[in-house]
């Protein structure tokens, strides 16, 4: 539809839109939406296919499935613009079933095939379920809206204590799908398995792992529809039902082993951690995916510590425990090996980063800090090679890579439908049979009839036939049997091919 035309279009009806809404006025999106259809195809993402039943690969709905479900998502949408609009049921059901909206088409054609009980049934279904989501959610009205909710969410992960491996892991795959989203502009982001894996600087395996466990069962992340071919998977950041302060998560080993030795005292077990953290995830972001913190090397213990040190320095190691999530032994024992290899410096009972350690990632420590006496700061790379981690992150890129390019290529290969060629001798000549599709038919092959020309002469053959699947039939007189008759010959004739095959 033109431009001019779309335009006065929405103006016409803009009238209609402000009575049947009282005082409310429609965004010009969901006007659109309610006349038009969904002709940017923004809700038939993800309609027409499934994930199947190994939770990993996408298989597809039949046509008619897919249709109610990209139906179904567009109900859904204009019943949330109405929700945010200030309307009610009634609006709702009036802009629904209005024979000139094709955004509606969805309930009228369930009032078609079941009857208006049904479809007002459904529309009020509808209608709770948006209604609940609004009231629940915020509306980002602009892109500095979206930005506001992600430094929100970020000052949320770097305050929310991270207990235990794995904990850290997922503030690592946190973490990436944060640098996504701020890349895309919001909540709403598409990312892989593999993009994510090599931003964290983890394995797929741990990777699915965090996201069952951790990151998807206290709402800090939902997959709203799985990757296939070259999307990845579209994921949204839930700012709104994840863990809030003081919250922390009930990861491993959460609770002090250290007992009271007599209760008698009144001293009861306490969390060794505090029950919130403190520390820079922007650093930890761009370190995370260094050889230097993979899982044989510092880890991510030391990305955490280091993290709380850029944050605020001159740490005691008991107030890194609280600010880092991470435990007295470990904080010691890692603040050691940091130690070991020039990248934090103590002074008396308090840290600090070296001087210059976080050079080149936007964030430094140019200006020595005086009382404190340490040797230079080895670089990154140096680190990695000291445990043996140096080009783990470039071997797993290649690896995924590879991956990638053998997954396109079964994809190119489905998509052709490419078989094997059949070939069959006839009077003594072979008669290739050609793929059993019917674009992949050449059209000099058969006449418009669907009479097949002999490759030979060029002359229909008088039995052979071209059915409307495209393909081959070939018609003997011994043809001349039942439908009963015709299975079995089929099935043993099947039989005897793949015995010769």
């Amino acid at each position: 539809m033109p431009n001019s035309t779309h335009h006065a279009l929405s103006q016409r009806n803009s009238t209609k839109f402000h009575g049947a809404l009282g005082y409310a006025r429609l965004p010009s999106a969901a006007t659109d939406l309610i006349l038009l259809g969904d002709l940017t195809g923004r809700y038939a993402i993800g309609s027409y296919s499934r994930l199947a039943s190994d939770r990993r690969t996408v298989a597809l709905r039949a046509e008619r499935q897919g249709a109610a479900e990209h139906g179904h998502r567009i109900t859904a949408a204009i019943a949330c613009h109405v929700a945010r609009a200030g309307g009610t049921l009634d609006q709702l059901t009036q802009l629904l079933l209005h024979p000139d909206h094709e955004g509606g088409r969805h309930a009228r054609n369930i009032a078609l095939r079941s009857g208006q009980p049904r479809a007002l049934d459904y529309i009020r279904r509808v209608w709770a379920s948006a209604s609940q989501t609004v009231s629940t959610t915020r509306a980002l009205g602009s892109r500095h809206d979206a930005y506001e909710v992600l430094a929100a969410l970020r000052d949320r992960i770097e305050t929310t204590p991270w207990s235990g491996e794995r904990g850290r892991t997922a503030l690592r795959v946190l973490r990436a799908h944060l640098n996504f989203a701020e890349i895309a502009g919001g909540p709403l982001h598409h990312a892989s398995e593999r993009q994510t894996a090599e931003e964290a600087g983890i394995s797929r395996t741990t990777l699915r792992a965090v996201y069952e466990s951790v990151l998807k069962p206290q709402g800090w992340l939902r997959r709203l529809r799985v990757g296939h071919g070259r999307e990845g998977s579209t994921w949204y950041l839930d700012y709104g039902s994840a863990p809030g302060h003081g919250a922390p998560a009930p990861l491993s080993r959460f609770w002090t082993t250290r007992f009271p030795p007599d209760l008698a005292l009144e001293e009861w077990p306490t969390p060794e951690t505090a029950s919130t953290a403190d520390i820079d995830s922007t650093v930890l972001g761009r370190l995370m995916g260094h050889d230097a913190f993979a899982h044989h090397g510092l880890g991510s213990a030391a990305l955490m510590l280091i993290s709380a040190l850029h944050q605020r320095p001159h740490q005691t190691v008991a107030e890194l425990v609280g600010t880092s999530s991470v435990s007295r032994a470990t904080a010691y024992r890692t603040m050691r090996r940091l130690a070991g290899h020039g990248l934090v410096q103590h002074t008396g009972e308090t840290w600090t980063l070296a001087p210059r350690v976080l050079e080149g990632l936007g964030s430094s420590l140019p200006v020595p800090v005086s009382g404190l006496d340490a040797g230079p700061a080895n670089g990154w790379d140096t680190v990695a090679e000291q445990y043996g981690t140096t080009g783990l992150a470039a071997r797993r890129k290649a690896l995924h890579a590879a991956q990638r390019a053998a997954y396109r290529e079964a994809l190119v290969r489905l998509a052709e439908h490419r078989t094997k060629a059949v070939v069959i001798v006839r009077d003594g000549r072979r008669v290739l049979v050609p793929a059993p599709r019917p674009d992949e038919l050449p059209p000099t092959w058969h006449t418009p009839d669907g009479r097949v020309l002999d490759p030979v002469t060029g002359r229909p053959a008088a039995d052979w036939r071209v059915a409307t699947d495209g393909r081959l039939i070939l018609i003997t007189p011994a043809d001349q049997r039942s439908y009963d008759e015709l299975t079995a010959a089929h099935a043993e004739a099947l039989s005897e091919w793949n015995s010769a095959a």
